[in-house]
C-alpha cells in the first residue's frame, strides 16, 4: 500500500479517498490548497506573544496561534541560515544535501525540492526574499522577487523613496496575490531578511523607521545566563579564544544600553513582520482566496540574546535551536484550531508536511516526517529525539554536533582536544546553566547520549 493510501485509511477512515481532507465529516475540497510559507531569520521560539513573551507585539502571529496549530517545540537541525534553508527546501540533513553552512544544491537536490515538487503536480510556484542558497532554479519559479545572497534592510525606488525590505517583501507578496485565481493552486515561499542583523552596520537590527518609538519606554529584562560566567566559567579555551559568538556578543550585548538597543531593534523587525502577516491576511480576503490558503510560518533558526554570553547561532542550546512554528488552514473544523502541539517538530518536515497537503507522494529522499497527522489532531507515533550537526568551515565558530531528547541534550565540539562536551537535564536546567558531563551521577546518561548521537548520524546518512 503506498504511504498516502495509508496515511487516509489510518488517520482518516475515508478508504480510497480521492480529495485531501482532514477529517472524516469535513467539506471536502475538490482543488488543492493554496499555500504561504513564510520564513523569518534568525527568529527564536519565545519571540511571539502566543508563546508567552509578555514585551513583542505579534498580534497577527498570535492570532494566527489561535486559530491554527502552535507547534511549541520546533527545532532546526543546523543553525546557520544557509544549511537550514536547504533542509527545508529538500527535507533532508546538513549531511544529505551537502550544504554545509552555505553553498548550493545540486540539480538531482534542486528537482526534489518543495517548489519544484509542486509546480510538476501543476502548482503555481513564487518566491519572495532572501533564498540563501546558491545555485536557486530560478527559471522553473512562475514568480521570482528574490536574492542568493543577504540583502540589505534599506532600500530606494525609481523616485528616491525609502523602502525597507520587509516592506518590499510585502508588496511583492501582495501584488503575486493579485495574479493569482481560484483556477489554479499556488505555493508562494516568503522569506523575510528580518530580524536578521545587517552585517557590516554598527547599527545591527536596522528596523523600518516608522517602528521607532515602538518598546522604547520599556526596559527588556536580562537573560539570566548573560553573566561572563556563563561563558568563561562554562567553556575551555580552544572555545572563549577568539570565539565568533563572543565578538559578536561584545557589539551587541557588552552593555546594558547595547542590550536595550539591541534586544529593541530585535524586537521592532518582529513586530514589522507581523504587520505584514495581517496585510497578507487581508489582501487573501480581498481577492476571495482566504477559504482555501494556508498559512505556514517559521524561523530559519534561533539567536543567543545575550545568554551564555553569546551572540549570534550555530551552537546547539535552545536560545540557537528553537524556532517558531505556526500552520493556519482555514479548513480545519473548530475542534482542532488552537491546538498547542508538544511534539518535536524539525526543519525537514516542512517539504513533506507540504506535499502531504497538497495530496502528493513524499519522495523517499526526504527525512522529515508530513506534520499533517499531527495538524489533524492525531497522536501518532513520533519522534522522541533528532540530532543537531553544524560542520562549518570557519575559523571563529568551533564545529559541533549534538542529540536532544525529551528530557536530555547532549553536545559535543569534534575538533576539540581533549574533547569537550555539553550534558544538561532539560526537566530541572531549562536554561542549561549545569553542564552534567563531568558529573559521575550522569556518566550513564552520558554515555548513553554518546551511543544515541552516534546512532543517529549513522542513520541520516
Amino acid at each position: 500500500m503506498k504511504r498516502r493510501e495509508f496515511l487516509k485509511k489510518s488517520f482518516l477512515g475515508l478508504g480510497a479517498a480521492t480529495s485531501y481532507t482532514y477529517l472524516t465529516g469535513c467539506q471536502e475540497t475538490p482543488e488543492q490548497p493554496n499555500i504561504i510559507f513564510l520564513l523569518t531569520d534568525d527568529q527564536r521560539w519565545d519571540t511571539m506573544g502566543c508563546m508567552g513573551n509578555p514585551i513583542v507585539q505579534t498580534p497577527n502571529m498570535d492570532t494566527l496561534a489561535n486559530q491554527g496549530v502552535l507547534f511549541k517545540n520546533a527545532f532546526v537541525t543546523t543553525a546557520i541560515c544557509g544549511a537550514s534553508r536547504a533542509s527545508i527546501l529538500t527535507g533532508q540533513y546538513e549531511r544529505c544535501h551537502g550544504v554545509i553552512g552555505f553553498g548550493a544544491l545540486s540539480d538531482e537536490a534542486n528537482a526534489n525540492t518543495y517548489p519544484l515538487l509542486l509546480k510538476n503536480a501543476g502548482y503555481i510556484i513564487g518566491f519572495i526574499g532572501k533564498y540563501g542558497v546558491e545555485n536557486p532554479p530560478i527559471d522553473r519559479f512562475d514568480y521570482w522577487k528574490a536574492t542568493t545572497g543577504q540583502p540589505v534592510y534599506e532600500n530606494w525606488d525609481e523616485n528616491g523613496n525609502y523602502k525597507h525590505h520587509t516592506r518590499i517583501c510585502c508588496e511583492n507578496t501582495l501584488e503575486f496575490l493579485n495574479m493569482c485565481t481560484k483556477n489554479q493552486p499556488f505555493c508562494l515561499s516568503v522569506s523575510f531578511k528580518a530580524p536578521h542583523v545587517q552585517d557590516g552596520d554598527l547599527r545591527q537590527f536596522i528596523y523600518d523607521p516608522v517602528y521607532k518609538d515602538l518598546y522604547k519606554d520599556i526596559e527588556i529584562p536580562m537573560p539570566r545566563t548573560a553573566d561572563d560566567k556563563y561563558f568563561y566559567d562554562v567553556f575551555p579555551e580552544f572555545f572563549t579564544k577568539n570565539n565568533e559568538a563572543r565578538l559578536r556578543w561584545d557589539i551587541r550585548f557588552s552593555t546594558p544600553e547595547k542590550f536595550q538597543e539591541s534586544v529593541k531593534g530585535y524586537y521592532r523587525l518582529i513586530t514589522g513582520v507581523d504587520v505584514v502577516i495581517g496585510e497578507i491576511r487581508k489582501e487573501l480576503e480581498k481577492c476571495e482566496l482566504a477559504d482555501n490558503t494556508i498559512i505556514i510560518l517559521m524561523g530559519d533558526n534561533g539567536f543567543y540574546l545575550g545568554e551564555h554570553g553569546m551572540a549570534g547561532k550555530w551552537y546547539g542550546h535552545e536560545e540557537s535551536i528553537h524556532v517558531p512554528l505556526l500552520i493556519y488552514d482555514p479548513r480545519l473544523p473548530k475542534s482542532l484550531r488552537g491546538q498547542k502541539r508538544e511534539e518535536m517538530a524539525l526543519n525537514i518536515d516542512i517539504a513533506p508536511t507540504l506535499l502531504e497537503i497538497a495530496d502528493m507522494d513524499i519522495p523517499e529522499t526526504m527525512q522529515g516526517e508530513s506534520l499533517v497527522p499531527v495538524i489533524m489532531g492525531k497522536s501518532p507515533e513520533w519522534r522522541e529525539e533528532f540530532f543537531y550537526e553544524h560542520h562549518f568551515e570557519y575559523q571563529t565558530i568551533p564545529k559541533s554536533e549534538g542529540v536532544v531528547t525529551r528530557r536530555y541534550k547532549y553536545l559535543r565540539y569534534i575538533e576539540s582536544e581533549p574533547l569537550f562536551e555539553e550534558l544538561y537535564d532539560l526537566n530541572r536546567d531549562p536554561h542549561e546553566e549545569h553542564n552534567l558531563a563531568n558529573d559521575p551521577e550522569y556518566q550513564t546518561i552520558l554515555t548513553e547520549m554518546r551511543e544515541k548521537l552516534n546512532s543517529l548520524l549513522a542513520e541520516a546518512q
